[in-house]
């Protein structure tokens, strides 16, 4: 990382992988207080256009430090910007935005989701890095979720639909910044909103996306805002990650929740 940030002063655009997400932490001291912090600390005068590759999340069977969920840590610092990926056609363009954005950006790949085929327009016109798209729509609750999540919120909001239930699912895509129009808009069309992310429950984005969608949509909404997520605990060993993990049933179970109301 130190190297790519002397690139970056001298006008490349470096691009660093770090080739598992639990691998990140030796570089997190540079990232956050250093590469983060260097527009800031030189007025506007320096930037550092660099993009770090994060292969991010679980569900792959792998063994410890390989399936963590990071993203928390890099939206919370100052001077980051932090996307990620839900697919083909979202990975893409979205390197290639990350690559020409002036600031750094850490750019999350959901391992479970390599393989995953998909559409990709390349003659077309790539919607904004930090817009939230949704990507069913729906009437009676919004399913808030992105990288690996999204598809998941998809199955789910499919066996909604048998029951009669209309879910919409927004990808939020930027996890910072936050595309609060999206998020605000969503909420306030369907009234019912359960946020979906497979990083734990305390101090994940769920909570700052509750927190935001009830001061700004509180007389708009019919029920709490209820979080689905990883448990409070390190990520288990490859066998029990089912139980860890979210999947439908647990989301559906929380659409359930909100309907109540």
């Amino acid at each position: 990382v130190g190297t790519a940030v002397g690139l970056a002063l001298r006008g490349y655009r470096p691009v660093v992988e770090i080739q598992f997400d639990g691998f990140v932490y030796p570089a997190f001291d540079q990232i956050t207080t250093q590469v983060s912090r260097m527009h800031f600390r030189s007025h506007g005068r320096l930037t550092v256009p660099m993009v770090i590759r994060i292969p991010y999340g679980g569900a792959i069977g792998a063994i410890e430090h390989h399936s963590e969920s990071i993203e928390a840590y890099f939206a919370h610092t100052p001077g980051l910007k932090v996307v990620t990926v839900a697919s083909a056609s979202d990975a893409y363009w979205g390197i290639q935005q990350a690559i020409a954005c002036d600031d750094p950006v850490i750019f999350l790949e959901p391992k479970r989701r390599y393989y995953a085929r998909g559409e990709v327009d390349a003659e077309g016109v790539p919607e904004p890095l930090h817009a939230a798209r949704v990507v069913r729509s729906g009437d009676d609750a919004t399913l808030i979720a992105y990288g690996p999540m999204v598809q998941t919120c998809l199955d789910a909001a499919e066996t909604a639909a048998s029951e009669g239930r209309d879910l919409e699912v927004l990808d939020l895509r930027s996890l910072a910044p936050l595309d609060d129009a999206a998020i605000l808009a969503s909420a306030r069309r369907t009234g019912r909103v359960v946020v979906v992310h497979e990083a734990q429950r305390t101090c994940g984005l769920g909570a700052e996306i509750a927190a935001r969608v009830s001061e700004e949509c509180f007389y708009e909404l019919d029920a709490p805002v209820l979080r689905v997520t990883g448990y409070d605990m390190p990520y288990p060993p490859a066998k029990t990650e089912h139980a860890y993990l979210p999947d439908a049933d647990r989301i559906l179970d929380a659409v359930d929740r909100v309907m109540v109301h």
